[in-house]
């Protein structure tokens, strides 16, 4: 996979990309990482990004100029025709369905704005995706854009060192992850459960199931609404509930 990312501030993500999984996956040759300075693509002397808004209001406007120009320079170069991702509060809510929809693709171009916003006519024009991390408003869209990245590039093929890590995630099946426990077995007065130490598979993937199944009820209970539960699965729960709301 290629992504590119369109920013005034690249010294931002030179840390995160070379760290951790993004950096060893660009080892592996697994996927490249590029942050590119916009404003290297601006068509004036001063190399301005930015201007007042019609109309008046307070804050500057990204220009569509530049933007315009380094997405077309980048897409000239591919070899498909990439996604282009706005990182917008207005944007659609980011899910891990999406990081897993977009882990699809061979090339994304990322696109983190500033000031007060962007001229409409990059998101109407030239854009793919709005991607929104949640309903607040950071200063700039880069630290979006390296959580979307991050949680894209996990899920790329041996991008993990174990690959079954990503498919039993939170979101991934539908519900919160299960608990997990490492050694010592007994810390203090805190045991890990014993389906864990019994060696038995289908007892211990039952528990973890039920588990999964407890902690999207008691933390994302609007969860359960999408995940298709066997009859056993859906009365085990009532009696919980019920169990619950009587103590």
């Amino acid at each position: 996979m290629r992504i590119d990312v369109l920013t005034l501030f690249p010294e931002m993500f030179t840390g995160v990309f070379n760290s951790s999984i993004l950096g060893k996956a660009q080892e592996k040759g697994i996927v490249s990482l590029e942050a590119i300075n916009f404003r290297a693509y601006a068509n004036n002397k001063h190399n301005t990004v930015d201007d007042y808004p019609y109309g008046g209001g307070g804050g500057m406007v990204l220009k569509p100029e530049p933007v315009f120009a380094a997405v077309e320079a980048l897409q000239a170069d591919a070899s498909e025709a990439p996604r282009v991702i706005l990182m917008c509060p207005q944007g659609e809510r980011y899910t891990q369905r999406k990081a897993e929809e977009l882990s699809q693709s061979n090339h994304l171009i990322f696109i983190c704005g500033h000031y007060e916003g962007y001229d409409e006519r990059i998101r109407q024009h030239l854009v793919t995706d709005e991607i929104s991390v949640g309903d607040y408003v950071l200063t700039g869209g880069e630290l979006p854009a390296m959580t979307v990245i991050d949680s894209i590039v996990r899920l790329l093929p041996g991008a993990l060192g174990n690959e079954s890590s990503a498919v039993t995630d939170s979101y991934s099946t539908g519900l919160l992850e299960y608990p997990h426990y490492t050694r010592p077995a007994q810390f203090r007065d805190m045991k890990v459960p014993d389906e864990l130490l019994s060696g038995h598979h289908a007892n211990i993937e039952k528990w973890r199931r039920e588990q999964s199944l407890l902690r999207t009820l008691e933390r994302r209970p609007d969860l359960l609404d999408n995940v298709e539960l066997t009859d056993r699965e859906r009365k085990w729960l009532e009696q919980f509930k019920e169990t619950k709301l009587k103590q």
